[in-house]
């Protein structure tokens, strides 16, 4: 049990333990109070895949190792915000000691922080930050800077192919999600001295890929030849765009981004079918945010890198990923193997690259 939800508990046993002496002679034998400590790691969605392939898992084996005694919470709200709301009440209601939240909605979140404190639970913001709530610890990746690195590759693949009238689509994240916004200023600082311009501008509801292609079909109806380029704030809405722009019938597509290094991404980048991906070490995301859970837990403040907010913050850095670097950063580091990426689809496209030796 944390240090806040003792103190809390001491207090109340002390206004109660006169009725309690009174009462305990005629009380039936009552079972033992749990002293069991309840962690609950709450997560978005799962249209993006590395919430349940990575998050989860590696959240969950650092709380198995480090925290044996430890119960833990696991909830997916599906991209429904008022799903999250009762999935953390569920969450406190069971004796959560620590949330560790990835809100849906970073606005509707701040009722989930405000009853978890007034409970004595501490709370992490994770991945997404919840502006105006009582945070105990904010655990993220540098949003801006993903932003800029997706910037910064579309300004160098475009450098000399811009025309007069001639510009960007530019479909960003969720309008829900802080992190969105953190990225897309991100993406204007990157741009800004380029020359290039945004044509239209989407935010793209739960980061949806279908609404992403559907999106992007219809600008090209309206902008046609003149889009140069597409950025993509991450690798479901890349993908949205990249069907748009074949259906089209602009194949190869123009310079696509993306972010989160997500197998399909790798492939597409390989294939030249997308620009360049982001990737987050987001296992390493996941062992840290379980980690400060486990300190919060035992009544620990962990060191932080800097203050959002008034709250204490651990940023990681982020890593482009191109057709150059997938080896180094990608299978070198042990995100995916080359079996793995070069299927055969995308076997010719492995081999040019170097990925695979002649006839493998």
């Amino acid at each position: 049990m944390n240090a806040r939800r003792r103190c809390r508990t001491a207090a109340i046993h002390a206004s109660l333990l006169v009725c309690a002496l009174v009462l305990a002679a005629c009380a039936p034998a009552a079972s033992p109070q749990s002293n069991e400590d309840v962690i609950a790691f709450l997560l978005p969605e799962s249209k993006t895949s590395r919430y349940e392939t990575t998050d989860r898992p590696e959240f969950a084996s650092v709380i198995s190792q480090d925290c044996r005694d430890c119960r833990l919470i696991y909830a997916n709200a599906g991209q429904d915000a008022a799903r999250q709301q009762q999935q953390a009440e569920s969450a406190l209601s069971q004796g959560a000691d620590v949330l560790v939240l990835d809100p849906v909605d970073s606005v509707a979140a701040r009722t989930i922080v405000e009853a978890a404190t007034a409970r004595g639970a501490a709370v992490i913001a994770y991945d997404r930050f919840i502006s105006g709530a009582p945070l105990d610890f904010f655990v993220s990746y540098d949003a801006g800077r993903v932003g800029q690195i997706q910037g910064a590759a579309l300004a160098e693949a475009l450098k000399d192919d811009v025309g007069p009238g001639q510009g960007l689509l530019a479909v960003h994240g969720a309008p829900t999600d802080s992190n969105a916004a953190t990225i897309k200023k991100g993406l204007r600082e990157a741009l800004w001295g380029s020359g290039l311009t945004i044509l239209a501008e989407y935010d793209t509801p739960d980061w949806s890929p279908d609404a992403s292609q559907q999106w992007v079909e219809s600008q090209l109806t309206v902008y046609g030849d003149r889009v140069v380029g597409v950025y993509a704030a991450n690798d479901g809405t890349a993908a949205g765009a990249i069907s748009a722009l074949r259906a089209a019938g602009m194949d190869p597509a123009v310079p696509v981004t993306g972010q989160d290094a997500e197998l399909a991404a790798i492939q597409r980048v390989v294939a030249g079918d997308q620009l360049m991906t982001v990737y987050k070490r987001i296992g390493q995301q996941a062992r840290l945010a379980a980690a400060l859970a486990i300190r919060l837990l035992r009544g620990e403040q962990p060191t932080a890198d800097l203050l959002v907010e008034g709250v204490p913050t651990r940023l990681l850095t982020p890593v482009e990923v191109t057709q150059d670097s997938v080896r180094s950063v990608i299978i070198d580091g042990g995100v995916f193997t080359v079996d793995e990426i070069c299927t055969t689809a995308y076997r010719q496209a492995c081999q040019d690259l170097g990925l695979l030796e002649e006839g493998s």
